[in-house]
């Protein structure tokens, strides 16, 4: 950990067991950070290079596209916090081998899009301005931060015929409290950050956290879900995962992988053959494949 980072996080913890607020206003910076961009991987390169590439302007931006091949229907990918489009590769390489249209960006401040800040707000955008672009899409495949954006533009009115949600979380006040966690803020100072963030961010909403929580307000009914997540995910619990799965009942499913964590599940081979299933042929798919798991209180974990 580099030794300014340090002092910082030491700062943090002081501040927050006499000041939680100023222990909020101090982790903020730390809490809105993205860069450096995540690199290219060696192996998504090649699909990251085939790419036909474009911009598209939302919310005052040029953002990043990518687009490959051709097709009457398209899936679109949306990465997570600090990500970038290639992170898909294996699943771009897959739905390819279907015939399958498949676009993405690099949101602000990620990848090969400019700025330096961005928030959910920028993905939601992008997602919308995508839409016009392409009409309704066959799937959203969403990676983490990337899932919840996927879930707040179908819940709000994107049009598609399914999601993924890959390593998400089911609502937005959970990237608050799991990054006070990791920095040493206590309840209080998680608490002051919050309402920090959401004035910065969202200031016209009354709740604005209600916005992003895809617990108390699911997916339209008519719109299956498909929940993927490591059992080893030390960044966003498995938990999560049972919590979007069982607020959907009988139109979700869930498959549950080991051993691959956070960002690596995106091209495990279950997860492959789930995404891939799901794409071409929905639930009913999934279940002939075998390819959702039956879900035992002891992985809440």
């Amino acid at each position: 950990m580099h030794v300014t980072t340090s002092l910082t996080l030491a700062g943090l913890r002081l501040a927050d067991r006499v000041a939680p607020a100023l222990a909020a206003e101090l982790a903020m910076p730390l809490f809105r950070r993205v860069r450096p961009p995540l690199p290219v991987r060696p192996g998504d390169r090649a699909v990251h290079e085939h790419a036909v590439r474009g911009t598209v302007r939302a919310r005052g931006r040029e953002i990043v596209t990518y687009s490959w091949g051709h097709g009457p229907e398209t899936v679109l990918l949306v990465h997570g916090w600090r990500g970038r489009a290639a992170q898909f590769g294996a699943i771009v390489r897959e739905l390819r081998a279907e015939r399958v249209r498949v676009v993405a960006f690099d949101a602000p401040a990620n990848g090969e899009s400019g700025g330096r800040r961005t928030d959910i707000r920028d993905s939601l955008a992008a997602i919308e301005a995508l839409q016009q672009r392409h009409g309704m899409f066959r799937t959203i495949v969403g990676h983490s931060f990337g899932s919840l954006a996927a879930l707040t533009a179908v819940r709000e009115g994107t049009a598609t015929q399914g999601v993924v949600a890959i390593a998400g979380m089911a609502d937005a006040r959970f990237l608050v409290d799991a990054f006070a966690a990791r920095v040493g803020l206590g309840t209080a100072g998680a608490d002051a950050l919050a309402r920090r963030f959401a004035r910065r961010v969202l200031p016209d909403l009354a709740e604005p956290y209600a916005r992003f929580d895809a617990i108390a307000d699911p997916l339209p009914p008519e719109v299956p879900l498909l929940v993927v997540h490591d059992r080893d995910d030390r960044e966003v619990g498995a938990g999560e995962a049972l919590r979007l799965h069982a607020a959907h009942g009988e139109r979700s499913r869930l498959l549950l992988t080991s051993g691959s964590g956070h960002s690596r599940v995106l091209a495990a081979d279950e997860t492959l053959d789930a995404v891939v299933a799901f794409v071409t042929g929905g639930l009913a798919s999934i279940d002939e494949a075998g390819l959702a798991v039956a879900v035992e209180p002891a992985t809440s974990a």
